[in-house]
């Protein structure tokens, strides 16, 4: 009975893929809405990454439901989950939603006829590139793309984890290891600081180790984040177990904590103003290395990768202006 139910549902899921070609604007709708409530597991993040209001996606969802026939997700608490038939449905939604992308992708002429949205995780707190001046310039280019700027508490790996269940389009990302089905194109590399407070005993000083600075209380960003995962192994590898006293969510603001004297901080260097100390490390640690990541399957639509390029090139720009002036 399960099966035959299971087999009547994805059945009628075909035939309304079918017709989204007919009814594109609400069939689609629906299909994002669910898609993206089973992402989330919860209506209201999922209403704030549509940019819609919560009855309109929960709307949706039930009119999805009462065209299939069956219910999509369980509620337990404040979080919702996807029913037997839901996760049997969801890979289906997905696959429809991206044939509709490749069929835009066809049917683009050129570039200047691109359409679609393209869904970007950055860092807020730093300059990768100057991506103000990049979307300027894509959107002029290219008025019919929307693109859509997100970010993570949990710093690149809570991006990278948005990319791999498809929340996200592009992201940038710092970690030492990227996951099965990620590529990354590199961008910049970021050498680990030590920076202190002015009035700091170690503070005359050029470079200090992390073995003298054992003892000292730490400011560092939080869990998640690819700097404080390379520090981690580092130090892990070494035997040394440090306090935190404070753990940030960006790296500027771990600088101006450290240059304030609530600790030591040994971060890559973001480059911002401060009114501490730095000092170089004498230890061995790989440099925090930014990449921009996106997923290999599906393939990327053609909005995704002209974003993308753009990106990759204001990088290169960048970094060509820099050897010139040095």
């Amino acid at each position: 009975m399960v099966l035959r139910t299971r087999h009547r549902v994805k059945r009628m899921f075909l035939i309304i893929g079918i017709d989204l070609v007919d009814d594109e604007s609400m069939e689609t709708r629906l299909l994002e809405q669910f898609v993206t409530v089973a992402t989330e597991g919860s209506v209201t993040r999922a209403a704030e990454r549509l940019w819609a209001a919560q009855s309109t996606v929960s709307a949706g969802i039930a009119s999805l439901e009462r065209s299939l026939g069956v219910r999509l997700f369980d509620r337990t608490g404040r979080h919702l989950v996807l029913t037997t038939a839901g996760e049997d449905l969801l890979p289906h939604a997905r696959a429809v939603l991206e044939s509709l992308d490749r069929m835009r992708d066809l049917a683009t002429a050129d570039d200047a006829d691109l359409r679609g949205r393209v869904r970007l995780g950055i860092f807020t707190s730093m300059d990768v590139v100057d991506l103000t001046a990049v979307l300027r310039t894509f959107r002029q280019r290219h008025p019919l793309v929307a693109v859509e700027l997100m970010t993570s508490p949990t710093g690149t790996t809570g991006l990278v984890q948005d990319l791999v269940t498809g929340r996200l389009d592009l992201a940038y990302s710092g970690l030492p290891a990227t996951p099965g089905g990620i590529v990354v194109e590199p961008l910049r590399e970021l050498p680990f600081r030590v920076f202190l407070a002015p009035d700091h005993p170690f503070a005359g000083r050029t470079s200090v180790s992390l073995a003298e600075l054992a003892d000292e209380p730490f400011v560092d960003t939080a869990h998640g984040f690819g700097n404080r995962m390379i520090l981690d192994g580092v130090l892990e590898r070494l035997g040394i177990r440090r306090r935190i006293v404070a753990e940030m969510n960006d790296m500027p603001a771990v600088v101006r904590y450290a240059s304030a004297g609530i600790g030591v901080g040994v971060v890559p260097d973001p480059g911002v103003r401060h009114d501490g100390v730095v000092l170089d490390l004498e230890d061995t640690v790989a440099p925090l290395r930014i990449g921009l990541a996106m997923r290999r399957d599906p393939a990327p639509n053609r909005p995704t990768l002209a974003l993308a390029r753009d990106i990759v090139a204001a990088r290169r720009q960048a970094d060509g202006l820099a050897d010139a002036t040095t």
